[in-house]
């Protein structure tokens, strides 16, 4: 199977670890008995207060209710959360001692709830021990977890199905999180009615999401040719570089996109599109949970982290924000013409899955063609254009690239090297896209 020999100090190897994942309308009733099952006696159940007031929270509760859970709700969870967001679920997890954890939500309210669940579960652990390096320690995580079931009501962060959880730290105004296989949920619930409730603009952030994982994870650097071989399984990292199985994964998602995104966008009432959506944004989290991210999502979290101003539309917050889909997406069209010198034909292959007709292109063209497909595709759905629509100008650019920098964890796996002069070259390209 490996495309390439190993060399030197690489790495031979690759892991997949995923979440149980149950899928059916209306499968959130089965909840209640879940924990049952479980034999829980005190669950923490998740979610954020917009959410709170939503069918797919009322699903929960009545499953709950029904098969007599005692449960305490935490509804305190920050849209694209930050280290202090966390810290404050962490401690609402470790005073109430809960034996299994609820999140019903999207990728923030799950998100929360894996750090939550790992930081009570190893009560002595400094906050920072398992944040990825530079920033944290990065150490391993060898406690026992208690059992987390997420309900994903958007279709987009793939977060039941991995073991990550990002977050903004503040003080250095960069995004990073935690990555290990231990805090991946126990099961993913994937009811596509939870994501009828989700207006237009969520809808598209979410699946810019999707899109970006399946293209990243599919275009990233492959596992043999990743570096340092761990001395040990445990040090594995959880996003390891493009392998045959995430392969398969990132594939199907992004045929998926291709074909359901605009509609589910376009109309609510679009149940077919609406659900395969859904299941797109597992296929992909189960594709880069396993293979990894590498530059559209290394320089989306400066985006989010530096925000100034701006508010999207069809987000109900109190705060700037950047939803983390659009963050990721802007600068795409950039990122692919920019790595298309390594593997052109994986690149030129999304983009006739995108809709590009590749019958008389050139393998070496392949970066631009996959380039304008996304733009195309961008504009087709509003996108905002590119970077300066959103607040920016290129006198941030120098921020921009300096809270790059320490997301290596992904931005090393880019299949092509880069600078700091290509990554400012990348965000100045990515200031107006059409």
């Amino acid at each position: 199977v490996p495309e390439r020999p190993t060399l030197g100090n690489t790495d031979y190897a690759f892991e997949m670890a995923i979440s149980n994942i149950r899928y059916g309308e209306g499968v959130t009733k089965e909840i209640g008995m879940d924990l049952q099952n479980l034999g829980a006696r005190r669950v923490c159940l998740m979610t954020d207060k917009n959410l709170s007031q939503f069918p797919p929270v009322n699903a929960v509760l009545n499953s709950l209710a029904k098969y007599g859970i005692n449960f305490q709700m935490y509804d305190n969870v920050r849209v694209e959360p930050t280290d202090q967001s966390f810290l404050d679920a962490i401690k609402f997890a470790k005073k109430g001692e809960f034996d299994a954890y609820v999140a019903v939500g999207g990728g923030s309210v799950i998100d929360t709830c894996k750090a939550a669940n790992l930081y009570a579960s190893s009560p002595t652990s400094d906050f920072l021990d398992y944040v990825n390096a530079p920033i944290g320690k990065g150490k391993p995580v060898t406690v026992p977890l208690k059992p987390l079931i997420a309900v994903p009501t958007t279709a987009g962060t793939g977060s039941e199905t991995t073991g990550v959880a990002i977050f903004d730290f503040k003080e250095l105004k960069v995004k990073t999180g935690i990555a290990s296989r231990a805090i991946k949920p126990t099961l993913g619930i994937i009811d596509p009615l939870h994501t009828l409730s989700m207006p237009e603009r969520i809808v598209a952030n979410s699946g810019f999401d999707v899109l970006c994982h399946a293209l990243e994870s599919y275009t990233a650097l492959p596992y043999n040719m990743r570096g340092p071989c761990p001395p040990n399984p445990i040090n594995r990292p959880a996003y390891q570089g493009s392998n045959p199985i995430s392969d398969v994964w990132a594939v199907h998602a992004l045929r998926i996109v291709a074909k359901y995104l605009k509609r589910a966008i376009r109309n609510p009432e679009d149940r077919e599109a609406r659900a395969n959506m859904h299941l797109a944004s597992a296929f992909a989290g189960i594709g880069f949970g396993n293979a990894g991210v590498h530059l559209c999502h290394g320089m989306s979290y400066p985006i989010s982290g530096l925000v100034k101003t701006y508010k999207p539309k069809d987000y109900n917050v109190d705060h700037a924000l950047v939803p983390h889909g659009l963050s990721v997406v802007l600068t795409s069209p950039a990122v692919f013409a920019f790595t298309a010198q390594i593997r052109p034909e994986r690149h030129l292959e999304a983009a006739e899955i995108l809709g590009a007709d590749i019958r008389t292109a050139r393998i070496k063209d392949a970066g631009f063609i996959l380039a304008d497909t996304l733009r195309k595709f961008l504009f087709d759905l509003n996108v905002d254009d590119g970077l300066a629509a959103i607040g920016y100008s290129k006198a941030d650019i120098p921020a921009l690239v300096k809270g790059t920098l320490p997301q290596e964890r992904v931005t090393k796996l880019s299949p092509r090297p880069q600078t700091e002069e290509d990554l400012s070259a990348l965000f100045e390209a990515s200031m107006k896209l059409y």
